[in-house]
């Protein structure tokens, strides 16, 4: 897949009257380091919103003075640890853990969130590793949380009663091959393929382990025409609660 062919699809969505909307998420923010600072300049030069997905209790206090009206802050777990049992995929919920340890785990981390990032948070769990256990879903909004986001074709839009799915697609790190850039042919195949679907076009990024070609293709991407990109509030299709 070239830029050509991408941008050629892209045109032909518009002309059609199905524009291709697109959003972005990365991951594992936390300390303010080197690439995250990077990583939000890009977004503020390129006015491509971006919706930081934050591990509370690794968020230093000067993350959410660096951000500016283009990006959204959104729960990333709440220690990134794993816990999964032997045999089982990395997890911070796993299967063995009581629900109710997990439910704690969780609302400490909304209200972290809440508190530090104000207006700036919208209440979406986006669980490291893209794993949560079903059974957790459903308790979600009773803290406050109004989204989720995994990783691929969701199987719905309401997997719980007042809860929004909305995935990413596009995942640019190879994390088989030494986390390098998976490549711009297959990166801009995986958004073809994705494209086909009802959701917005969810590109992944992680800003700590991005290698020169990544942020080049980045930069790239944010020159592409007739894409709209929205924010993680309007992608989750809900007005974010006052901070109060």
């Amino acid at each position: 897949m070239t830029w050509r062919e991408f941008e050629d699809a892209l045109a032909r969505r518009r002309d059609a009257g199905r524009p291709v909307e697109s959003w972005w998420r990365d991951d594992d923010a936390g300390a303010v380091l080197p690439p995250l600072k990077q990583l939000i300049e890009l977004s503020k030069k390129k006015k491509i919103p971006v919706a930081l997905a934050v591990v509370p209790e690794a968020a230093e206090p000067e993350l959410f003075r660096l951000l500016h009206p283009g990006v959204s802050v959104i729960q990333h777990g709440t220690d990134h640890r794993n816990r999964a049992a032997p045999g089982e995929k990395k997890t911070e919920y796993p299967a063995g853990e009581a629900i109710e340890a997990a439910l704690a785990r969780i609302s400490d981390g909304f209200g972290r969130l809440r508190t530090f990032a104000g207006a700036r948070f919208v209440p979406v769990l986006a669980p490291p590793w893209n794993r949560v256990r079903k059974d957790l879903l459903k308790k979600l909004p009773a803290i406050g949380l109004r989204g989720v986001s995994a990783y691929g074709a969701r199987a719905s839009a309401e997997p719980a009663p007042n809860l929004r799915q909305v995935n990413t697609h596009v995942d640019i790190v190879a994390w088989r091959e030494r986390k390098q850039f998976v490549g711009e042919s297959a990166a801009l195949a995986q958004a073809m393929k994705s494209m086909a679907g009802e959701e917005p076009v969810g590109w992944l990024t992680h800003h700590a382990v991005h290698d020169a070609a990544a942020w080049e293709f980045l930069e790239r991407l944010f020159t592409v025409r007739d894409i709209r990109w929205v924010s993680a509030a309007e992608a989750f299709s809900y007005t974010a609660p006052a901070h109060g």
